[in-house]
């Protein structure tokens, strides 16, 4: 078979049998099509694969095929970013928005892809940069979002908002979400936030648990900066995480810096890719769920 994507790494929890089984099951097919498989030289699986550090698997490659949930799909993400290679996913998740190949369809979706029979994604990053005076600023790249939270304290967090050098609000309440339009559908959409279709250029900004109910979720276009800023208040400690990664604690006298970045991730979809029977499919829409209910009740 005669395809671009002549050297393909794996990636995945590779001793959890729900990932190593359909791993080595497609290990065993992209060879058997005259694909080079690459796999990280500490994975324990028995596959005919060139074995190197993880770290060089994507910059090796000429396609990233992660197998596993929304999390693999994020850690796999920061590899495949970095050396500019495209991703797809198989899910072996729980809700899987990032990987939406199932097991089942992961052979045929496969050879799909390997005959270019594919659409691409390009998804939005953000760059968080965490200024600290008299210290090394921390800089880190997000698929899905950057994150203000209370660490180690019951206490509300008092915080400035800024957008594009212009004052947005003061809030108070446990943190504030910024997502791109990828973790829309993670972490800011169970604070309330709304779901943004992957293409849009957009950026939501969501507080987290607000102490006013008038303090609410607000879309801003991608190009515009974002600032935040925590106010000094008494035993209070907050933290910056990124995909859910802590970058370390934030005080009054930082600032979180958070702006589009110039790179983004291409995600492969094998044919019949639909944003929106993914939405339909995780969240449960279009069905009658009054149904349910009424069997419920009688048992």
């Amino acid at each position: 078979m005669g395809t671009q994507f002549k050297k393909i790494a794996l990636l995945g929890r590779h001793k959890d049998p729900r990932v190593s089984e359909p791993m080595v099951v497609l290990a065993k097919h992209l060879a058997k099509a005259g694909v080079e498989v690459l796999a990280a030289d500490d994975m324990s699986l028995k596959f005919a694969a060139t074995r190197m550090p993880e770290t060089e698997l994507a910059g090796n490659s000429d396609l990233v095929i992660a197998i596993g949930g929304d999390g693999t799909m994020l850690y796999a993400g920061q590899r495949a970013r970095s050396s500019n290679v495209p991703l797809l996913g198989i899910n072996r998740g729980r809700l899987g928005f990032l990987a939406d190949v199932t097991p089942e369809e992961m052979l045929d979706s496969v050879d799909n892809v390997l005959a270019g029979n594919y659409s691409t994604d390009a998804r939005l990053l953000l760059e968080a940069k965490l200024v600290r005076p008299g210290s090394d600023d921390v800089t880190r790249s997000a698929l899905n979002d950057v994150v203000l939270q209370r660490r180690d304290t019951g206490r509300m967090l008092d915080f400035v908002t800024r957008v594009a050098d212009r004052y947005v609000n003061t809030h108070a309440g446990d943190g504030l979400v910024v997502a791109t339009p990828t973790g829309s559908t993670a972490y800011a959409l169970s604070c309330g936030g709304p779901i943004i279709e992957p293409q849009l250029d957009a950026v939501v900004v969501v507080p987290v648990a607000p102490h006013t109910l008038s303090d609410r979720p607000i879309v801003i276009p991608a190009g515009h900066p974002i600032e935040v800023r925590l106010l000094e208040r008494e035993n209070i400690r907050a933290e910056i995480t990124v995909d859910g990664h802590s970058i370390g604690e934030i005080r009054p006298e930082d600032k979180l810096q958070i702006a589009a970045s110039d790179s983004r991730l291409t995600l492969v979809h094998p044919p019949g890719y639909d944003f929106y029977d993914i939405l339909r499919s995780k969240l449960f829409w279009g069905r009658d769920t009054r149904k349910r209910v009424q069997s419920d009740e009688q048992n």
